[in-house]
């Protein structure tokens, strides 16, 4: 690989959804496949195949799909993990497996029991097993940066000697600090003799805000060559390396780094919203390259210079990370093939014509509402779960509420259960309290709603409302995302989206990964 090439590695579908509530369905993690093939990312972490039915299904279905980007499964260190995510990897074009193991004392310790010199042999095992099986091996030893160097190096020597082609060494609780995990990536390199027979990568997490700080460190002080990262920042607890600010670091100071990367930024905002509209975590509006906010300018003296020359205020285009695809594109006097195509420059592929049918659909009810459709109007759309395949117990049908000052607001609902309608009522302290707990009235859950959040989808008052709602019962959490121009209309259907999310239950292992 050339020494100025840096490979982006995307964990948005893996360790991003890890995030409690961002649990995907197949369909909705096949749809950010595909736009992140869009974008042009080099590798995907499709998923952590061995840890349920359903993500060996959608690492399988996401392998199959995806002909430019390499597919690649987690797995931990063990034959049955590496041999589940192989299977699930067959149909790839260019599939990678990702095995990893802790290294670092407490981890050994308190976690794995096993002493250094079985977690030695066990990461010789594993990687001479997954050799066997697929070319493309990647290593990660995970709580790396908290970890004894020269055991680190011995571990890294010995699976780089047995085949791995891509060693990986995350800061996995974020305690890393950039100048200290940059040298640390260095010396480590230093300390193993075949170093040059592997890529180094660096995988951070952002408890303390410097995931990014850490990982382009790892980049420039340490010589890696390859970032994990994802989509917003996405993943749990504080989230991950954000791939936006990563990329856009790398491009817009190249006099620095000295590197390329093959991301098409033009797809960078559309990405964005996709995975914020799927999952229900809304991007900051300060948040840096993708926040609504990131190439606004309020200041006078700012405006005033901007408006003279923008390289004044501004080091990046608005519109090289795909801000100028914020336009209106279609109305009600559009047609089906014009919706079609738009579905198709967003990135979004739909299953067969009865989903494109039953989303137009949906688009020509809504644009008899709204006279302006934006690109976030449609991902809106199309990612609202009624239109999906995977049958649902809860199902919008209509509501009515009364709000008054002075008076205790009243709603009334009609949904469906299994395909039959209901209508149940109550009242709330207001409009949206009053909705929900006429959906609780009859569904009696029992769910805790540990989050609710309103963001509009574009910037007018007759924008429609985006809702999500995250509910916790039973030691799960699930998020629920709805959308309609009636943020109370939003928020009910956000509420069933996430009982229906609840009701899928799947026998995922608990959260593993770097």
């Amino acid at each position: 690989m050339s020494s100025d090439k840096l490979i982006i590695f995307d964990t948005t579908l893996r360790d991003g959804e890890q995030s409690p509530g961002a649990s995907m369905t197949r369909d909705e993690k096949l749809r950010i496949a595909r736009q992140l093939e869009r974008l042009k990312v080099d590798v995907i972490e499709a998923g952590f195949a061995a840890s349920s039915n359903g993500d060996f299904e959608c690492v399988q279905a996401i392998a199959r799909a995806i002909k430019d980007s390499t597919i690649c499964s987690l797995s931990r260190a063990n034959d049955r993990d590496i041999a589940r995510a192989a299977e699930a990897l067959k149909g790839a074009q260019r599939g990678r497996i990702h095995t990893f193991i802790a290294t670092s004392p407490l981890h050994m310790e308190k976690k794995l029991r096993m002493t250094p010199e079985q977690v030695l042999e066990q990461s010789r095992l594993s990687v001479r097993f997954a050799r066997n099986l697929m070319d493309d091996i990647e290593f990660s030893a995970e709580d790396g940066y908290r970890s004894d160097i020269d055991f680190l190096a011995r571990v890294c020597e010995v699976v780089i000697d047995e085949g791995a082609t891509t060693i990986n060494i995350p800061d996995t609780v974020g305690y890393a600090i950039p100048e200290l995990y940059g040298e640390f990536i260095r010396t480590l390199r230093e300390k193993v003799p075949n170093s040059d027979k592997a890529i180094w990568s660096v995988h951070c997490h952002n408890d303390l805000g410097m995931a990014v700080a850490n990982s382009l460190a790892g980049v420039k002080i340490g010589g890696a060559r390859q970032i994990e990262c994802t989509i917003n920042g996405l993943g749990e607890r504080a989230g991950n390396c954000s791939l936006e600010e990563a990329v856009m670091a790398i491009k817009t100071r190249r006099d620095y780094f000295g590197l390329q990367v093959a991301i098409d930024t033009q797809h960078i905002v559309a990405a964005s919203r996709m995975v914020s509209q799927i999952t229900g975590f809304t991007v900051q509006p300060n948040k840096a390259v993708v926040g609504a906010n990131a190439f606004a300018h309020a200041s006078g003296i700012h405006q005033d210079g901007v408006l003279k020359a923008r390289d004044t205020y501004e080091i990046m285009r608005a519109e090289d990370v795909g801000w100028s695809a914020n336009k209106i594109v279609l109305g009600k006097l559009s047609g089906r093939n014009a919706f079609k195509q738009r579905l198709q420059e967003l990135g979004v592929e739909l299953d067969s014509e009865m989903e494109v049918n039953a989303a137009f659909a949906r688009f020509k009810e809504l644009a008899d509402r709204k006279s302006e459709i934006f690109d976030e109007d449609i991902l809106a759309l199309v990612n609202d779960e009624s239109i999906s395949s995977v049958k649902e117990q809860y199902g919008f049908v209509s509501l009515a509420q009364h709000s008054e000052t002075g008076e205790r607001p009243h709603a009334t609902i009609v949904f469906t259960v299994d395909g039959k309608e209901v209508r149940s009522q109550a009242e709330g302290n207001g409009p949206v309290d009053a909705s929900l707990r006429a959906i609780e009235a009859h569904v009696n859950s029992g769910a805790e709603m540990v989050l609710y959040s309103v963001n509009a989808i574009s910037g007018s008052t007759e924008s429609q409302g985006e809702v999500a709602v995250r509910l916790q019962s039973a030691g799960r959490v699930v998020n629920g995302v709805g959308a309609d121009p009636d943020i109370i209309v939003a928020s009910a259907k956000a509420y069933l989206s996430a009982l229906n999310r609840l009701q899928s239950h799947t026998d995922r292992v608990p959260a593993q990964g770097v």
